[in-house]
């Protein structure tokens, strides 16, 4: 019960404020709420949160932790999204607010994404990789070596498995 009360609050704040909140506000800088112009984007929405929900869950019962920087996983998580990217929460982060600014044909939101975007990959390369290298070692390095760290790519159940835990 404890990892779920420390998923759910990581869940809370960092996605919410950065998938929800922000984009609130960036929607509602006029002092109106933007009005959707279309709602089959948010099909994109559903699915960026499904993909959230599931590494999430696969973060929790495989890896022991949590996706905050302050509570990660015990284990190199290689099963479920992250058979087949490395980084599947910023993914599906990205993926929920294009949905979000296609929505609303939001230029702004999509400045936002782009934004993040880059503010994902500098936290990727500059502070979790090498994190990561340093404290799961040969297994983690053997897991990069397989799996893409943004572009998903099918990769075959003994590839992934052949690097470490699952």
């Amino acid at each position: 019960m404890n990892l779920f009360i420390r998923n759910l609050v990581f869940s809370v704040v960092v996605p919410g404020l950065g998938g929800g909140y922000v984009p609130w506000l960036i929607l509602s800088k006029n002092g109106r709420l933007a009005r959707p112009t279309e709602w089959y984007p948010m099909l994109l929405v559903a699915g960026g949160l499904a993909l959230y929900i599931c590494c999430v869950w696969v973060f929790g019962s495989k890896g022991r932790g949590t996706p905050g920087i302050w509570d990660p996983p015990r284990h190199v998580v290689t099963v479920g999204p992250y058979r087949w990217v490395r980084n599947p929460i910023y993914v599906g982060a990205l993926v929920i607010i294009s949905g979000e600014a296609w929505m609303y044909s939001s230029v702004d939101l999509l400045i936002y994404v782009g934004s993040l975007a880059v503010a994902f990959h500098l936290l990727v390369i500059i502070y979790e990789e090498p994190r990561l290298r340093r404290h799961f070692g040969e297994e983690y390095k053997s897991y990069c070596r397989v799996v893409s760290r943004w572009v998903p790519r099918r990769v075959s159940a003994g590839q992934v498995n052949g690097t470490g835990r699952t």
